[in-house]
């Protein structure tokens, strides 16, 4: 690389500080540009967890005008690094290392960025470990585990200068975007009211009884910051999310972080007064799920502002009439918006306008792959060479998930509390016994 290539770098990343946009703000300095790789500025990446979300980084990756190389693919199941290695192979024409142990691909000084999808408890902690080892990181919801967590992961960010975007992917849909500046602007007069929903029918699974680990699965390494169990089955493939509050986050944390990050950046409300939560466990009661599987959560805001969150993860009414996305109501009329675009309406229901674009990433099923998650990960890359800034910094998407640590809590203790709508912090004794989690000895993320 010329020098005057990594001066132009240096200098776009420098200016590309403090610039606000649609969805936050973020800092990138010329310390994202410490080490160049190659001629061509090639980032070199790795992903950690190869189970239903990694492909959707991989047209971003292969794209070759975003010149990156994965240099390790790892996972804690043989199976699923075998798969994903023939999988990728379809679509990138060089081979990347399998790695059990993400602690070895940290080390590796040769990586600039990790891609960490893997189990709910994994994500800050490993990606803590990264940002102390100079990587960028793309962390998929939901961003942390408790609301300590979250906490930690904006204190690191702003230690280590890195580059860290949270995978709530539909930050970067232009539809959404679009709308959501036009309601700041007025469109639908002062907006006091959101409704973020989700429908699913997820069956029946297994009731948890102690057995030997799958064949090729690493427990301990899986269990990683979680103290330790014994395994149960059929918990790694999945079923870690309703298997209590070790590995997952509930269906909240799992799905809820989407449109609640909508919700709140449409009304442009931060922390929450108070929060109120109904919730049980009403579908399939004899089976081996162990956490709510319906919650409608209310979070009272300043202003009179309000947003609901509505869950139905085992009964498929839509009654909203789709199975996902966030209803946003204004003193001049209202929107409906999710992944495909959205609908707006005047005061007597009635469409004025909608932009909509059908894609693989609408709905709720597995997965993920589509637009969104292309764009989201080519505006990963681009932060960090200095191009562009981030559609979802972590200091934005931990607020944002904040609010599913907050209905999850407040289900756990069976209570509505009130929250300082400043710091954050919740004025109950009981729910903040939750506020953090206990970690394996040895795992613990340290303060900054």
């Amino acid at each position: 690389m010329s020098s005057n290539r990594r001066d132009f770098l240096k200098k776009a990343a420098i200016g590309s500080v403090g610039l606000a946009f649609t969805g936050g703000i973020t800092s990138v300095s010329a310390k994202s540009y410490s080490r160049i790789i190659g001629s061509n500025d090639r980032l070199q990446i790795a992903i950690q967890g190869l189970g239903r979300r990694y492909g959707a980084f991989l047209p971003a990756i292969a794209a070759k005008e975003n010149n990156v190389e994965i240099l390790y693919l790892c996972d804690v199941m043989k199976s699923q690094r075998d798969k994903a290695a023939v999988e990728v192979s379809k679509t990138i024409n060089h081979k990347a290392v399998l790695e059990n142990d993400i602690r070895k691909v940290i080390d590796n000084k040769n990586v600039d960025a990790i891609f960490m999808a893997t189990p709910d408890h994994w994500h800050a902690p490993g990606a803590c470990m990264a940002m102390q080892a100079g990587k960028h990181v793309y962390l998929e919801k939901p961003c942390s585990h408790n609301p300590e967590e979250g906490k930690l992961l904006v204190a690191y960010q702003k230690k280590y200068n890195k580059v860290v975007q949270m995978g709530n992917q539909q930050r970067s849909s232009p539809q959404t975007i679009e709308i959501i500046n036009e309601i700041h602007g007025g469109v639908i007069g002062d907006v006091y009211k959101a409704i973020a929903f989700y429908v699913n029918s997820r069956g029946a699974v297994p009731i948890a009884v102690k057995a030997n680990p799958p064949e090729g699965l690493d427990w301990e390494l899986f269990q990683g910051p979680a103290p330790r169990k014994e395994y149960t089955h059929d918990t790694w493939n999945y079923n870690w999310h309703w298997y209590g509050w070790d590995y997952g986050t509930a269906e909240s944390g799992n799905n809820g972080t989407h449109e609640l990050d909508i919700a709140r950046w449409a009304l442009n409300v931060k922390y929450p007064e108070k929060v109120e939560v109904y919730s049980g466990k009403f579908q399939h009661k004899e089976d081996g799920w162990n956490v709510y599987d319906t919650m409608e959560a209310t979070f009272r805001f300043s202003n009179n502002k309000t947003i609901q969150w509505d869950c139905q993860s085992r009964n498929g009414y839509n009654k909203y009439g789709a199975d996902r996305g966030t209803l946003i109501y204004g003193s001049k009329g209202s929107v409906f918006v999710d992944r495909s675009g959205y609908k707006l309406y005047d005061l007597k229901g009635k469409l004025i306008r909608e932009n909509i674009s059908k894609g693989i990433e609408s709905g709720n099923a597995l997965g993920g792959e589509g637009v969104l998650s292309t764009l989201h990960t080519t505006n990963f890359f681009d932060t960090i060479r200095g191009k562009d800034t981030l559609r979802s910094p972590i200091e934005e998407g931990a607020i944002s998930q904040m609010l599913t640590h907050y209905a999850n809590i407040s289900s756990r203790i069976n209570n509505s509390f009130e929250v300082d709508e400043k710091t954050g912090i919740i004025f109950n004794r009981e729910a903040m016994k939750l506020w953090s989690r206990s970690y394996e000895p040895g795992w613990e993320i340290k303060s900054v």
